[in-house]
């Protein structure tokens, strides 16, 4: 005869904490719970008031240059090692671990335009004021013994910034022209110019690694394919672009930082109009960088802050500054995309917490459940007005908040002023031109 048994796994049904507290099954039907969504809010509700509790980002300040941070690196192989180079000519190597500097080099005289490391991480290249371009080991003597470049370059004038090719032992420079490097070589392979402006930022593109973008003092943006040995496509603004950073997720997509306190975002296949417009900052825009998902892009100000912008959004979703904070000058994220890294004028890089009321350290199951479900009933409710009030709410220093308010009077005076000229003129006359089409001037192809 067989008897049929039932047989249950203890796991399903008793708690974690392996005491005799048994769980309990639930039904999930919504006619049993008619209170479901006025609890599920409430909940949410305390969850972005506790998320705003515990917003904490600032983590650490790496103390040590005793100049302004003008540059900051990546190791493309390690996670703790950030290089950054000072108006004084000093390089620094850190240890974000350990949070101090490991090894120092007196690279340049005067300022340090640009550092880059090799994509192997052996060896890292800087730019500065002296017309030279040199290389480094990554590893080099302790404190106090002088080193030497592995490779120096004397140039005909101010190299003013350098990049790395991703996957090749190639570099670019830029200064008076755009100009390709092999490291084996002392003469560049070619040089690529458009206009005669100086030239103050190069960036490869991370995915089409034959692809660079630079931007000069002619309000000029300019795309270079290495392959071809000549310009692409050019595009001008109202004002000055300070650098551009590329996708690392979207090969055709690329962000610039400009000085009318804007950023934009282009598809280089359609440059006559960006496809976003990002408005927060109060001063030009010196640095952006965009975060290894792609999702998105911290830009640092001439304001004393950084802004962390959705790729999709206008608006940034976070703002950090500090009392001490001066004029931020250039802005890395880290590329596990939990940090992030400032460096400004008053000598310190500052280490930041991506997502700001993030826990850091080893999280239990159970806690990343907790975390995961108070963020699926954020998204539910993020439009809710008292809980997007209170998500939104970010604590401004009050010189940026009185500029945000005399900003936005004369923005309204702007419009006010078109729609009455829209309205007194011949029908059809005027032509009302969107925000973003405005700021292009012209593409050149």
């Amino acid at each position: 005869m067989k008897v049929k048994m039932l047989s249950r796994n203890p796991d399903s049904y008793v708690r974690e904490t392996k005491l005799d507290l048994q769980r309990v099954p639930r039904n999930y039907d919504p006619t049993l719970h008619p209170f479901e969504v006025p609890r599920e809010y409430v909940r949410a509700l305390n969850a972005t008031k506790l998320e705003r509790v515990f917003a904490k980002p600032f983590l650490a300040s790496l103390d040590g240059h005793r100049d302004g941070v003008s540059c900051l690196a990546k190791h493309p192989k390690s996670l703790a090692t950030v290089l950054s180079g000072a108006c004084d000519g000093e390089v620094r190597i850190w240890n974000l671990t350990k949070r101090k500097c490991i090894h120092m080099i007196q690279a340049h005289e005067g300022f340090v335009r640009g550092i880059c490391t090799r994509f192997c991480g052996t060896s890292f290249f800087t730019v500065g004021d002296d017309k030279t371009v040199k290389q480094w080991k990554m590893d080099g003597p302790s404190f106090g013994e002088e080193e030497e470049p592995l490779h120096t370059i004397l140039g005909k004038t101010v190299y003013t910034g350098i990049d790395h090719h991703w996957k090749e032992a190639v570099f670019a420079t830029c200064g008076q022209q755009v100009d390709i490097w092999d490291e084996q070589r002392s003469s560049p392979i070619c040089s690529m110019t458009w206009g005669f402006d100086s030239i103050s930022s190069v960036k490869f593109n991370p995915i089409e690694t034959f692809l660079l973008g630079s931007c000069a003092s002619d309000r000029n943006i300019v795309l270079y394919d290495m392959r071809q040995a000549t310009p692409l496509k050019k595009v001008i603004l109202d004002m000055r672009t300070n650098t551009i950073c590329w996708n690392p997720m979207e090969a055709f997509i690329f962000t610039a930082a400009n000085e009318d306190y804007n950023l934009y975002t282009f598809d280089m296949r359609a440059l006559d109009t960006p496809v976003m417009v990002h408005m927060d900052h109060v001063s030009a825009v010196l640095d952006v960088d965009y975060s290894p998902t792609g999702k998105d892009f911290v830009s640092a100000s001439f304001d004393k802050s950084i802004r962390i912008f959705p790729v999709d959004k206008s608006r940034s979703r976070e703002v950090y500054h500090t009392k001490r904070m001066q004029h931020v000058i250039c802005v890395k994220w880290t590329s596990d995309s939990k940090y992030i890294m400032c460096g400004s004028d008053e000598m310190n890089i500052r280490l930041w917490k991506a997502n700001a009321s993030e826990k850091l350290g080893v999280l239990t199951s159970r806690e990343k459940a907790a975390t995961d479900y108070n963020q699926r009933l954020k998204e539910k409710f993020q439009h809710h007005p008292h809980i997007k009030r209170i998500s939104r709410h970010r604590h401004l220093p009050k010189s940026i908040y009185s500029q945000i308010q005399e900003q936005r009077v004369m923005k309204e005076a702007c419009r006010r002023k078109e729609l009455n000229r829209i309205k007194h003129s011949k029908p059809g006359s005027v032509q009302r031109v969107s925000e973003k089409k405005k700021r292009v001037v012209a593409v050149v192809k």
